[in-house]
């Protein structure tokens, strides 16, 4: 009876321990991060020498309203033929400046090709997303050794990836060049440089 106790106990524990092998997390970073995904959306318009016809700039203005084009979104023109005037250009660029963006220089890779007498709009829409969260898998768990779960920071990635508004921030952040860093830090070298009044 005392043996097969023994043995009884031997293979809950090395079951238990196989159990939680697979998830051997004892750092404080999270196992669920953001994910960064990019869509493009094109739409090629008519181009003539007068520009774009009214026609095919409420057909832009259309799509950009059925996209909810907003504040994120990267709007470009791909004309690898440079057919298109600059008054057709002028027109996208007045269309695009009434939701409050700027056209980019640079218009993203697409599918297919633009063929002659076409313009192709690119909209580029970034999003974040932290795929598997919430985890509640392993809630009953009980860990002795110290692991973080599979749900250790799913709320907090999660909210930053809602919130942040440049979803691109998270993979290479906000390029510093042409600001004065010593402008940036007068406020914190004025507070380290202040002289301690006694009374």
């Amino acid at each position: 009876m005392r043996i097969v106790s023994m043995a009884l106990i031997t293979a809950l524990g090395l079951s238990v321990t196989a159990c939680g092998s697979t998830t051997a997390n004892r750092s404080v970073y999270s196992e669920r991060q953001p994910v960064v995904s990019k869509a493009n959306f094109v739409l090629d318009l008519n181009t003539g020498a007068g520009g774009l016809s009214t026609a095919e700039q409420n057909r832009l203005s259309g799509w950009f309203d059925a996209l909810d084009l907003g504040y994120g979104d990267r709007i470009s023109i791909d004309d690898p033929s440079y057919a298109a005037s600059p008054v057709a250009k002028a027109a996208v660029e007045n269309i695009v400046a009434s939701y409050g963006l700027l056209v980019s220089d640079k218009a993203p890779v697409t599918e297919g090709y633009v063929p002659a007498g076409l313009m192709r709009v690119v909209v580029t829409r970034t999003s974040a997303s932290v795929p598997g969260c919430p985890d509640f898998s392993h809630r009953s768990h009980t860990d002795f050794q110290a692991r973080t779960s599979a749900n250790y920071g799913c709320g907090t990635n999660s909210t930053l990836s809602a919130m942040i508004a440049n979803p691109e921030d998270l993979v290479r952040g906000e390029n510093a060049d042409g600001e004065d860093q010593a402008q940036a830090s007068k406020a914190i070298r004025a507070y380290r440089d202040k002289k301690v009044g006694g009374q």
